[in-house]
């Protein structure tokens, strides 16, 4: 099935955007959360064409993806027991405070990633299949093909709504040349979306350039200059536009001042993280360079991404979104946790108990920075009162479940947020052995996307989140 963008939005889309609220300066618009006496000013002024949409109506509905490598440790992973009355096991534990937000489904398979008439090539496969269900076919060359992903199905059809119909994030390598598994592409492991079979969507994984792409405006050459006055002046993008922040200040009640300036100060303290990590990159040694605005340390680089996440949410530049924390098989080393050895190397000795406990420990690390995320989204409150995380679908998990034996049944799948009243989290629930397409042809349903009712390997729905 083909999906396409519908040209007959744009004029919506361009009524959208003429609505929403920027505060503009020289290369620079930094977008704001909705405020309610300033939709109240805005509508009583013809013309003012800077309000955001939705004045007055409800929040709108985010969905975002994630992908971790490798499998996971079966036995650290999943509850003993479904229903409410759950306890999390030794993965999940940094969930414990959240688990009114959190959804643990089991029993969802992903078979196109199993070998089949193909061989090796597990992770090549689960890193293609993971967002588009279907098999990848197996080729080194430029000829790869998949299939469109679920959150380019929600892209084509609900993208117009937002200033970038979608954003792709990735805290890896970029790589979309080269055989990198078994004679399989690179594409397949380093991309998560694919707008049609024949064409992943590129991830950025430099959170200066999504900073930038967040909070720039105008043609390339008025960004540059603004970034580069502002990298000699040692200035924040927001000194670029304080008269177009004292003006918005005029329209505001006391309540919305105090949200506007927390608003202000994630922004800036995300511009500085980001300005450190160049100033650190600069002296590093030349032999092993880091690009400016991309840490080092993996657990600074997801913090980043899932920071910047939450303000194109709050300030709804974007409503789909998906983050490739790592390639699937992915050696990192994990030297903050005292861990040397390479994570896939590690996976495939889980035989031998140090090297068990080493994985259960990375795992572990990443559930701890995906649960600072999940309470950022918890703690930001949203257009009509309500918290982000409210108005969210997000899914953590892998379309591989056992990386030692490179198995594709029963996959992790963790659904996080109330998709604005439309999802029950706070339990475990057993999917019975269904394709996690199942899933997606249910979360586009519930998200307003319409006429999917088949989706990758798709045979029905899953309907009990």
């Amino acid at each position: 099935m083909q999906y396409q963008f519908n040209p007959s939005k744009r004029a919506e889309r361009s009524a959208s955007l003429h609505r929403r609220r920027f505060l503009r300066g020289l290369g620079a618009a930094v977008a704001v959360p909705m405020f309610s006496s300033v939709a109240r000013a805005a509508e009583k002024s013809a013309t003012d064409g800077a309000n955001l949409s939705s004045v007055g109506g409800a929040a709108p509905l985010r969905m975002a993806y994630f992908i971790h490598p490798n499998g996971v440790v079966q036995d650290y992973w999943f509850p003993k027991v479904s229903g409410d009355n759950f306890e999390f096991n030794r993965t999940m534990k940094p969930l414990e405070d959240l688990r009114e937000h959190v959804q643990v489904i089991t029993g969802l398979d992903q078979l196109n990633a199993t070998p089949g008439n193909d061989g090796g090539g597990d992770h090549a496969r689960a890193g293609a299949t993971y967002l588009t269900g279907m098999r990848a076919k197996k080729t080194g060359g430029k000829d790869i093909r998949c299939g469109i992903s679920v959150d380019q199905v929600a892209a084509q059809q609900l993208g117009h709504l937002t200033r970038f119909p979608s954003l792709e994030l990735t805290c890896d390598a970029i790589r979309n040349t080269g055989s990198c598994d078994t004679g399989y592409a690179c594409a397949y492991q380093y991309n998560m979306s694919w707008s049609s079979p024949m064409t992943p969507v590129t991830p950025e994984p430099n959170p200066r350039l999504v900073f930038e792409r967040l909070f720039g405006i105008g043609n390339h050459g008025e960004r540059k200059r603004s970034f580069e006055i502002r990298r000699e002046r040692q200035k924040s993008i927001l000194d670029f536009v304080m008269e177009d922040t004292r003006s918005l200040i005029r329209d505001m009640g006391h309540e919305d001042q105090l949200k506007l300036d927390e608003y202000l100060t994630n922004v800036r303290e995300i511009e500085r993280r980001i300005s450190d990590t160049e100033q650190i990159a600069k002296i590093h040694d030349p032999k092993v360079p880091t690009p400016a605005g991309i840490p080092d340390e993996i657990g600074e680089h997801m913090d980043l991404m899932y920071d910047l996440l939450v303000l194109a949410f709050q300030t709804d530049q974007t409503r789909i979104a998906t983050l490739l924390l790592a390639y699937d098989g992915s050696n990192l080393p994990y030297p903050q946790l005292g861990i040397s050895e390479g994570h896939h190397w590690l996976t495939h000795n889980l035989r031998v108990p140090e090297y068990k406990e080493k994985v259960g420990k990375i795992e572990v690390y990443w559930m701890e920075h995906f649960a600072k995320f999940i309470r950022k989204m918890r703690d930001t409150q949203d257009v009509d009162g309500s918290r982000l995380i409210d108005n969210v679908a997000m899914l953590y998990g892998s379309a591989i479940s056992d990386g030692n034996r490179h198995k594709h049944d029963n996959c992790p799948a963790i659904l996080v947020g109330g998709g604005g009243g439309m999802l029950q989290p706070g339990r475990v629930t057993d999917a019975g052995g269904i394709p996690m397409s199942n899933l997606y042809v249910s979360l586009l349903e519930k998200f307003g996307v319409q006429g999917v009712n088949q989706f990758g390997d798709s045979t029905g729905s899953y309907n009990d989140i």
